[in-house]
């Protein structure tokens, strides 16, 4: 009889991962089970894969696997759900919960509806702007707004940020123009980035509306990227386009970010969701 490894289907504005309790469970090899499981015809269908496990200096420890196996540093829309799924599985009484991550420990404060959680704000600490910590190869050690890049013939104008993992933001007239199936790799992989990179492409909307779409590492397209959205939040503010409290659309829906000017810290506030639990035959 195959082994069956019991999972929760979570989501935040669309951006699905599998999540599985690392309390109960010991994963051997989570990058070949990423792939597995986020496979949308053979396996569970989602963007990655989420181990919830035990930690030595927060209440619990984050990993997060792209939907390739590859491994993230962090992921702002998981970061909620982690959130939710410790207060409801009991792994955390707090309605404020400290989360490791590779990218350090981030504060999520809980929002309730009911009596139900169904959404945090995650304070997502400071953008890196510096190129060598993203990194990015940009020949200068000064901050990366946009920088021209040029990109299968044509030129963007590229602002770096660091939310822990990497992100390429550019502007665009309309996202949805965008042919994100060619484009997307062509960021992701550029030389510049020697980690590969997230990229957004983004419409300013008003001094407090963006609208974006996602190209993530590992992943592809997402409907939603929180990470993502703080990044492009900071390129906003960099370019003189908007202010620091910013509603981000995605094709999931809206998150709203704010980069807080006294402490330097962003915060990232939507919902968390679980869709389904199940069991995985392994």
């Amino acid at each position: 009889m195959p082994q069956k490894l019991p999972f929760t289907k979570m989501q935040g504005i669309g951006n699905d991962y599998i999540y599985i309790n690392g309390f109960e469970h010991q994963i051997a090899d989570p990058h070949s089970l990423a792939r597995r499981m986020s496979d949308r015809h053979f396996g569970a269908g989602s963007d990655g894969l989420v181990l919830i496990l035990p930690s030595a200096m927060a209440d619990v420890r984050m990993r997060m696997f792209n939907a390739d196996g590859s491994e993230a540093e962090m992921c702002g829309n998981a970061s909620r759900c982690v959130g939710k799924y410790a207060h409801d599985s009991g792994l955390v009484r707090k309605n404020v919960i400290q989360l490791e991550t590779a990218a350090g420990i981030k504060v999520i404060h809980l929002i309730f509806d009911g009596g139900e959680v169904c959404g945090a704000t995650v304070d997502m600490g400071e953008p890196v702007l510096e190129p060598a910590r993203i990194p990015v190869v940009s020949g200068s050690a000064e901050p990366c707004v946009g920088l021209p890049m040029v990109i299968d013939g044509q030129t963007w104008a590229m602002t770096a940020v660091s939310m822990g993992n990497p992100h390429a933001v550019v502007f665009v007239d309309d996202p949805a123009a965008i042919n994100l199936e060619a484009t997307g790799p062509l960021f992701e992989n550029n030389e510049i980035f020697p980690k590969r990179t997230n990229t957004e492409f983004v419409q300013v909307l008003s001094p407090t509306r963006i609208r974006m779409r996602v190209w993530e590492r590992g992943a592809g397209e997402t409907l939603a990227c929180g990470t993502g959205a703080c990044a492009a939040v900071v390129a906003c503010v960099l370019n003189g386009f908007t202010g620091r409290e910013v509603d981000v659309e995605l094709a999931g829906g809206t998150l709203h970010v704010k980069w807080d000017e006294a402490g330097n810290h962003i915060f990232m506030s939507g919902d968390a969701v679980t869709v389904y639990t199940g069991e995985f035959y392994l």
